[in-house]
């Protein structure tokens, strides 16, 4: 086989290669899905993700609870979905459109009920508990439980990353929301102008928090999505920043 020969098969094997890659990325999986109700038919609550209330995240009309399997111990807070009805002539919408959600609670398993009835999202079921507003853009509102496929996309926010502080002055705490790409935050880091760059830890959902005293000092954060992409917002807040205050940063892109 000649030089050239060589050269062809190889750019045809990493053709091949990252067309699998592609199309495993985007590839539908199968799942369940349920809707609660609350005012406006949106999910209002607090939720396992900290995002406080989800109409001020923007999250609130379009955001669903995740089973375990898709929970991951909070990771996956704030990643999106596209999820459609499938495979259910009487309970899927015509020509089963899909809808974008944010994940934003945990749905908790219940071993007292079996998994195929009331037991939706115990372990290992792969299951979106979705708001009602969510959910009758896919399905009939009647339906108890129907069929789904989902998938991972990129999240599509307007402005910037918020950084939200509270906590106390040994007690550093931010909740970091309105994340674009991919939505999970796998990593942070803060600055302070008396400070280098410190790891911070997740406590719960999206909020991390560090022991360092930072009160006076402007602050920066680096943020890392699971792709592996970082963001740093340099004195997204000033030095006479207090508790309860939410800033605005940089945007993945």
């Amino acid at each position: 086989m000649g030089a050239l020969q060589l050269l062809v098969f190889y750019l045809i094997l990493l053709l091949t290669i990252s067309s699998q890659v592609i199309s495993k990325q985007g590839e539908w999986k199968s799942a369940t899905a349920t809707y609660t109700k609350q005012a406006d038919a949106s999910i209002i609550t607090e939720g396992a993700c900290g995002y406080g209330d989800l109409h001020k995240a923007s999250y609130g009309k379009y955001s669903a609870g995740l089973s375990t399997m898709l929970f991951n111990k909070g990771s996956t807070c704030g990643a999106c979905f596209e999820v459609r009805c499938v495979n259910h002539i009487l309970w899927c919408l015509q020509g089963s459109p899909s809808v974008i959600l944010t994940a934003t609670d945990f749905c908790p398993p219940n071993y007292g009920l079996s998994s195929d009835y009331g037991g939706w999202c115990n372990f290992p079921k792969e299951h979106f508990e979705m708001s009602e507003a969510a959910f009758v853009e896919i399905a009939e509102k009647r339906a108890e439980i129907v069929p789904v496929q989902y998938k991972r996309v990129k999240c599509e926010r307007r402005g910037g990353m918020r950084f939200s502080m509270s906590g106390s002055a040994h007690f550093f705490q931010v909740l970091i929301t309105n994340v674009g790409l991919d939505g999970e935050v796998v990593g942070v880091k803060v600055k302070g102008s008396k400070t280098g760059w410190m790891p911070m830890a997740r406590n719960w959902g999206q909020n991390w928090h560090s022991n360092i005293n930072l009160v006076g000092q402007p602050l920066s954060f680096e943020v890392t999505a699971s792709t592996g992409r970082t963001v740093a917002s340099y004195s997204v807040a000033p030095a006479n920043w207090q508790f309860g205050q939410t800033f605005e940063g940089k945007q993945f892109k």
